[in-house]
């Protein structure tokens, strides 16, 4: 099925949700910082879980690059909150159960499995940079390799055509310029 999404440069649509901690958490909250803003369909299972486990990893190396990360699912806050211990996740979590945000992103959606339509999440990836923009979107997601694919994107910053080293880490610069780091 072909789904029109959000497009490059469109406005993030604003939101207000609960996190996993039942706190009201908005868009306006990371205002000139840069968001990456994951959807998954349901907490607690396992290729979610994975991913999840992937953004958990590669944490510290999205803060040093000046990135939020924020998953979002319909689910309630106590699942989500399950979903966080469990999996011991160092980043927002938020819920969505009247699926309006999830509306407002276009990620919520009539899907089809095994010849059964059903209204859904889709796997989303939505890259917002500083000034509230979509950056990038990621509609081709590999749980396994998602958040890799992702740090590796927001890695290559580009400010008048030159890449800055600054502001990548340690594991990305070795291949950029040899294991001689300065």
């Amino acid at each position: 099925m072909n789904y029109e999404l959000l497009n490059i440069g469109d406005q993030a649509p604003d939101f207000s949700l609960p996190n996993y901690n039942e706190e009201i958490v908005s868009l306006n909250d990371f205002k000139g910082k840069n968001i990456v803003l994951w959807f998954f369909p349901k907490a607690n299972t396992p290729g979610w879980a994975i991913q999840g486990q992937g953004f958990r990893e590669e944490f510290d190396d999205f803060k040093k690059l000046g990135y939020e990360i924020i998953g979002v699912s319909g689910d309630s806050t106590k699942k989500q909150t399950k979903f966080v211990e469990k999996y011991n996740f160092p980043f927002m979590m938020l819920c969505d159960e009247s699926h309006d945000m999830l509306t407002a992103y276009k990620v919520w959606a009539l899907k089809k499995f095994m010849g059964r339509e059903y209204m859904g999440i889709l796997r989303i990836t939505y890259i917002i940079d500083q000034d509230g923009k979509i950056a990038k979107i990621y509609d081709q997601v590999k749980t396994k390799t998602h958040s890799q694919d992702v740090l590796s994107d927001c890695s290559w910053n580009m400010i008048e055509g030159r890449k800055i080293l600054g502001a990548i880490p340690d594991c990305i610069k070795r291949l950029l310029v040899g294991n001689k780091i300065e």
